[in-house]
């Protein structure tokens, strides 16, 4: 499936979540955060480079092992990334969506 983000054709799951990380830009992740009411900032940038960089080790990924990365805190996660703070923040990152995620 595909979709146009940030005025590009970029591969989709049926849950939105990017297919091919090449197409992944920070625009692409400005204009996915923006389709889920954030506004991103240097806080959510860290998270994502983060999560992006576990991805790219192939290390899982998990509420829990973003709480304890001491990059952000379980807390802040949560007011950085609501509703769903794992599977959206994942999402913004352009990477797959985690095992852990429902």
């Amino acid at each position: 499936m595909e979709k146009t983000i940030a005025g590009k054709t970029i591969s989709v799951n049926d849950e939105g979540f990017l297919t091919n990380f090449a197409q992944w830009d920070k625009s692409v992740g400005e204009e996915i955060a923006k389709e889920n009411s954030i506004t991103l900032t240097p806080r959510h940038w860290e998270v994502i480079d983060y999560i992006q960089n576990e991805v790219r080790k192939e290390s899982p990924l998990s509420i829990r092992k973003v709480g304890k990365s001491g990059v952000v805190d379980i807390k802040e996660f949560y007011a950085l990334f609501p509703n769903a703070p794992l599977k959206t923040a994942t999402k913004i990152a352009g990477v797959p969506k985690p095992a852990s995620c429902i």
